[in-house]
């Protein structure tokens, strides 16, 4: 059984101190928005408990789906890399970037030094997408969906490049009864996100899931546990949301992450199981949340706070 656990969206804080010329640009109303609350919604101490409980299921693999920074700051990406270390090498983890993380023109150039390593290929030294990770049976391929966009729009986008590669690489990867798990950020599913929020060339990537296939997709972005899923060529595809790593505990968000079983010896189409751990306030500390498995099982859209 190869064990994988899937977090998203720490939003790691605090904010390093910002410079006043690297507000002139979207920063400044996310700036704004940590200060006004976004600070309070993230708890690290929250984060480190969760890391905590990540560890003690002794995964055999970790993938991030992204939004790591908060304003996508050079600075946060040094916290980024610090973090990731943190979890472990690149062989045990994978990172894709979020919006925040491509916040403005120029955050890439930024982020992929620091973390290049933990985006790339297996073999390669310069860090790509779509990247593939072969671990025995199961197939990692991450995509990035990061991409500027003016104030008030976290939309995403992959690109055609981005579209027609996992195209090819799908394709090659069945014949070899792969267990083919793919990781974005952007929830691909229709009407996963509001308008200003959504993956813009969804449609697209929708149609590849739906000619080539693949066992699962697991994403972020909505800061919330969900089970929706997308039509494959043979039974739907499970499209697996993660809630934010860090969120603070309140009446509409509940921290959390995902514990996927991948059965290697059973058959692609029934090799993925997840379990989904919550942080049970009463307990101060993370548990399986009990209504995932009958949830699972029937690939109906749910959420938890």
């Amino acid at each position: 059984m190869f064990r994988l656990a899937h977090l998203s969206d720490p939003h790691l804080g605090p904010l390093p101190p910002v410079r006043l010329r690297e507000l002139m640009n979207k920063r400044l109303t996310g700036y704004a928005n940590w200060r006004l609350g976004r600070a309070d919604a993230q708890d690290m101490d929250i984060l480190s408990t969760l890391i905590a409980d990540v560890k003690a299921e002794r995964p055999d693999h970790i993938a991030v789906t992204g939004d790591f920074a908060n304003i996508g700051l050079a600075s946060e990406f040094a916290t980024t890399r610090r973090f990731l270390e943190s979890l472990g090498t690149p062989e045990g983890v994978s990172a894709i970037p979020g919006n925040h993380d491509i916040y403005v023109s120029g955050s890439a150039a930024a982020l992929t030094p620091a973390i290049g390593p933990w985006m790339q290929s297996d073999g390669k030294s310069e860090p790509g997408f779509p990247f593939l990770k072969r671990r025995g049976r199961v197939a990692l391929i991450g995509l990035s969906t990061g991409v500027p966009t003016p104030v008030f729009v976290a939309a995403g986008r992959l690109g055609s490049a981005q579209i027609e590669r996992p195209d090819a690489l799908l394709a090659r990867l069945r014949p070899e009864e792969a267990v083919r798990i793919v990781l974005i950020h952007h929830p691909p599913h229709k009407g996963g996100a509001r308008r200003l929020r959504q993956l813009t060339d969804g449609a697209r990537l929708r149609q590849t899931l739906a000619r080539r296939g693949c066992e699962a997709v697991l994403h972020g972005h909505n800061h919330r546990a969900s089970i929706a899923s997308v039509p494959g060529p043979d039974q739907p595809i499970p499209v697996i949301g993660a809630p934010s790593a860090s969120a603070r505990p309140n009446r509409t968000h509940r921290p959390g992450w995902w514990l996927i079983e991948i059965d290697e010896k059973a058959r692609p189409e029934t090799a993925v199981s997840p379990s989904l751990r919550l942080y049970d306030t009463a307990l101060a500390r993370f548990a399986e949340h009990e209504p995932v498995a009958e949830a699972s099982a029937r690939l109906r859209r749910y959420s938890f706070g």
